[in-house]
């Protein structure tokens, strides 16, 4: 059957109710959608029901009931795929979407398996969206993310006032074009903090104070998201409290690897990237914030 090109009527669902997940359904709420919400901790699904006037439901299956449109804010693709297809014991989304029915996948899941699920998706009338967002939780909490949206342009304009209720809308390319430009971007930004937390630190050690170093950086060429947004904020304080996990940093850039292996490019920026993160994954603590990256390179005492 045919996906619908008609406007998106009726409640929203969502799926995934974390750090950014939350605030943007209090985004939805205030721009007047209805919504319907998903999480497996039934705790936190309570408590945004209440912040958002929205109905929290105790299944994936019953979640999409009267929903045209329900939203995916998963940490990876195996967890998106499970929560859309799920399994005899567990059915998932598509066991209640109807034919004409749209998912956006705002999660930072993986280009190819994106487009391997939009395959599956389609065979029962239903469309595919992917819509990864960039900004953290404070532009989560303002509605002012940045989205980057890959999918059939029909699809896409479907859904561009649902979205933009959350931020800023990018149109990538094609399916999957979203999730690729995410985990792109994420190496940029991951590369651009590490060098920052290393040019401050060797600063330091020769005698620059942190917040002076910092504001050199801002004044000059070496000015970046995380000289801006991230050093003064929550590594020179060593509050390290962005929001947004270092092993979920680690992941995307291995996405971005993996998704320049498959197309057959050399890249040692990235794969050095790639060797730092998994360094820092593995020393930290596994609930380390990706700030916490300047951990690494900090002058050690003594």
């Amino acid at each position: 059957m045919s996906e619908s090109t008609g406007p998106i009527s009726g409640p929203i669902g969502f799926v995934g109710l974390g750090n950014m997940g939350a605030p943007m359904c209090e985004c939805l709420a205030r721009a007047g959608h209805a919504l319907r919400l998903f999480d497996i901790d039934s705790d936190r699904r309570l408590q945004v029901a209440q912040a958002t006037g929205g109905t929290a439901v105790d299944s994936l299956a019953e979640l999409p009931g009267g929903c045209q449109l329900v939203i995916t804010m998963l940490p990876d693709s195996p967890v998106v795929e499970a929560a859309v297809l799920g399994n005899a014991d567990s059915p998932g989304l598509i066991s209640g979407l109807e034919p004409g029915a749209v998912v956006v996948d705002m999660s930072s899941s993986a280009p190819l398996r994106t487009v391997a699920l939009g395959d599956k998706l389609a065979e029962h009338g239903i469309a595919l969206v992917d819509a990864p967002v960039s900004g953290g939780v404070p532009r989560a909490r303002t509605g002012k993310l940045a989205i980057m949206a890959g999918g059939d342009p029909a699809q896409v304009a479907r859904v561009r006032p649902v979205l933009e209720a959350m931020g800023s809308l990018l149109e990538a390319g094609p399916l999957g074009a979203g999730h690729a430009a995410k985990a792109l971007n994420n190496f940029v930004s991951a590369a651009g903090l590490a060098a920052a937390c290393e040019a401050v630190n060797i600063a330091k050690r020769f005698g620059i104070e942190g917040q002076r170093m910092t504001d050199i950086l801002n004044a000059s060429t070496g000015r970046n998201n995380s000289t801006e947004n991230k050093l003064a904020q929550y590594i020179l304080n060593h509050d390290y409290g962005s929001g947004f996990a270092l092993s979920l940093m680690a992941k995307d850039l291995g996405t971005a690897s993996d998704l320049a292996a498959e197309l057959g490019l050399d890249t040692p920026t990235l794969e050095t990237s790639v060797k730092l993160w998994n360094q820092a994954r593995a020393q930290l603590p596994a609930d380390a914030d990706h700030t916490e990256i300047a951990r690494l390179s900090e002058p050690k005492e003594g």
